[in-house]
């Protein structure tokens, strides 16, 4: 207890900043690999941290411990492999700053946010499958060139032509950037991540996986159960009013308070 005290004041304000800067990078972290396979790996290693610990502590191990030793560096850099994908999406939000600046602006007019709106409930009552990818801050002209140039206004006699069943395009996602229809039929990259709604099929785990990949905003609309659901940042909103798409879209391409993640994975 004394030696906690004597520590404890001689904590300055460098000391205090210190600890400040390590916690909150750590909770960052966790922040990132939250609700991703990055957490299993991160308690398997943390579980055989502890089984490693316990072993060196018991038993006198010299040759276990100089091959310890000696494999730290080769850990310290497969650390930033195995947690690529959370490391570059952290890099991708730090390199967003454009995003920060989002209150300040006016956009009133989302003609592709209030098209989208009238055909999905259209869609919906039609069971006619659909994922729509609005394009943000990360570009993703490679997947546009894996579909069809349409750099069309955005109408909802568009959204439904195009998401026929009867139609050559109806296959794919379409891409929307600056409120125009630039590709249909587009292949988005499917997520990994286990999804608990055995309904969520190759729409949704597309969907997701453009999500993760990126800033863009996918809506989804269920081919068996017409229900509407979105994918931001990594994860699925599910069973989303249609009355209040245009609100929750504008809520997250705007940066404007969003609508109640309710029913997320």
């Amino acid at each position: 207890m004394e030696e906690i005290i004597t520590n404890l004041s001689r904590l300055d304000q460098s000391s205090l900043l210190d600890i400040l800067l390590v916690t909150a990078v750590i909770l960052i972290f966790l922040l990132l690999i939250r609700r991703t396979r990055a957490v299993q790996v991160l308690n398997g290693v943390l579980v055989l941290v502890l089984i490693i610990l316990l072993i060196t502590n018991i038993f006198k191990l010299p040759a276990f411990s100089w091959l310890l030793e000696k494999s730290l560096p080769a850990i310290l850099v497969a650390i930033p492999v195995i947690f690529q994908p959370e490391l570059r999406r952290a890099l991708e939000q730090l390199g967003l700053t454009s995003r920060y600046f989002r209150v300040f602006r006016r956009d009133t007019e989302q003609p592709a946010v209030l098209a989208l709106q009238e055909a999905s409930l259209k869609l919906s009552q039609r069971r006619h499958g659909a994922l729509v990818v609005f394009e943000q801050e990360t570009g993703l002209q490679e997947y546009i060139d894996t579909g069809i140039l349409l750099d069309a206004e955005p109408s909802p006699e568009l959204f439904l032509t195009i998401f026929n069943k009867n139609t050559e395009l109806h296959d794919g996602a379409i891409v929307v950037s600056d409120n125009k229809i630039v590709a249909a039929s587009c292949v988005m990259p499917l997520s990994t991540s286990s999804l608990s709604d055995q309904q969520m099929g190759l729409r949704h785990r597309a969907a997701l996986g453009i999500s993760e990949v990126s800033d863009a905003v996918a809506v989804v609309i269920s081919e068996e159960t017409g229900q509407v659901a979105i994918a931001h940042n990594g994860r699925i909103i599910r069973k989303q009013d249609i009355s209040h798409l245009d609100s929750i879209l504008h809520a997250l391409l705007y940066g404007a308070t969003s609508h109640s993640e309710d029913n997320s994975t």
